[in-house]
Parts: C-alpha cells; structure tokens; sequence
C-alpha cells in the first residue's frame, strides 16, 4: 500500500492511514497548469492523491517562468500539460496523471468533470472561471478556487447546497489582458487551494466553506471574510 511505503510518513500523524487511503483514492481535476496549478499539483501529487486530472491547452512560453515551476526554458513551446505529466510522474510515480490538452469550455466542461471528486480552479481568466462555475452547479462538484494579481490572492471553497457559486460570490469581473503577477503570489495561493483539497478529501481540519482567505503581500496579511450564501443562488444556480 502506498501509504506504507515511507514516502507519507511526515504526514501519517497529521492524517492518518485512513485519510492517506482517500487521498490515494480520490480524483482531482486542476483547471488550468500555469501559476497556481504548477503549485497545486506538485504538492496534490506529492502528498499522493491517486488521480490528477490536469487541463490545460497552452504552450510553455518565456515570460511564464518566473511563477510556473513546473517548467523551464528548456521546455519552452512545448505543451504544459505533457511537460507536467512528465514532471510531476517524476516526482511521485504512484499518482495517475491525466493530461487533457484542451480548452474548457461550454461544451466540454460538465464531461470533463463528471467523474471528479473535486475541482480545482487555477485558471487565469474570468470567462473560462463561469463557464466552469456553470459546470459545477450543473454536476454538483465541490470547487476550491483561487485568484491572483500582483501580491494580491484569494481562495475560498465552494460547495454544493452549502455556499453561493462562484458566479453568485464574486460576479463577472473585468477581463484584462494583461494581469501583473509577482512569481511567489500564486505560489502562496496555490499551496492554500492544495491544502484545501488534503483537508477536503481527508476531513482533517475545516476548509474554506462560505469563507474568503484574502492575501494581501504588500503588508503581509491575511485576512478571512464570513461569507454567507443567498437563498436566491442556492435556489435557482444549485436547483
């Protein structure tokens, strides 16, 4: 068994056999490989969850470098997902990985995530984050989700019946074509929206549920915000 194997032994006492069992037997889909999925999913493959599911249809390119550590120059115009499987089979043979070169969008995304137990939001752009959010609402997935600019990050989990969808929580913010980032935000965000996963999988500790972790770098703060779902959303988005 793998949680045998001495490879999770720092992290048995925190949870357990049991909880290292569903950790190896649960299915994690990362939306998006760039920033914040090259964080998630090193640590997700590290702590040995049985599956990850990463999509992604970009390229790897210069300027991604200074916060996507999955890759390096080497790998420049080379599929993410392929150099990610390879990188992340590497460091944990034991973890299924899937890679999906493909975009999320209206028609794919529901398929994409019907079989998962967890989705993990680590996109870039606000239109691919509600065609997503409209997936989850229709397949009733528990969403962690995560947002950066500049020193700035977000996370907060999602979940069905219990919290306001993310389209409901957060609206539809302003596309831009450019977002600022300095390399360790989404790293710092990234390693929460994985912890979050552990903690969600494993039931140690108490997730981000109808809370908001702001992070704010320039001051080294974080902050939680109480949120609280509307009888609206959770009427007419989760159904």
């Amino acid at each position: 068994m793998a949680e045998n194997t001495g490879r999770y032994n720092r992290q048995l006492p925190i949870l357990g056999a049991d909880g290292q069992r569903k950790l190896r037997s649960s299915k994690i889909l990362i939306a998006g490989v760039g920033g914040l999925g090259s964080a998630v999913s090193i640590y997700l493959a590290a702590a040995g969850v049985g599956r990850l599911i990463i999509v992604d249809s970009d390229t790897v390119k210069l300027s991604d470098l200074n916060r996507q550590i999955l890759y390096s120059w080497r790998d420049i115009g080379r599929k993410k997902v392929v150099v990610a499987k390879e990188r992340l089979r590497g460091l944990n043979p034991e973890v299924d990985v899937v890679a999906i070169d493909t975009q999320i969008t209206e028609e794919n995304a529901s398929k994409l995530i019907r079989d998962i137990d967890i989705v993990v939001d680590c996109l870039d752009n606000w239109r691919t984050r509600i065609i997503l959010d409209k997936a989850i609402c229709e397949e009733k997935k528990v969403l962690v989700h995560g947002g950066v600019e500049g020193l700035y990050g977000q996370v907060t989990v999602i979940v069905p019946y219990k919290t306001m969808c993310l389209r409901c929580l957060i609206g539809k913010p302003e596309e831009k074509e450019f977002i600022p980032v300095l390399g360790t935000t989404p790293g710092i965000i990234g390693l929460i929206e994985a912890t979050e996963v552990i903690k969600l999988v494993t039931g140690v500790g108490q997730p981000l549920i109808n809370k908001m972790l702001i992070y704010d770098g320039y001051s080294m703060e974080f902050n939680i915000v109480e949120l609280k779902p509307t009888k609206e959303c959770l009427d007419m988005c989760w159904g």
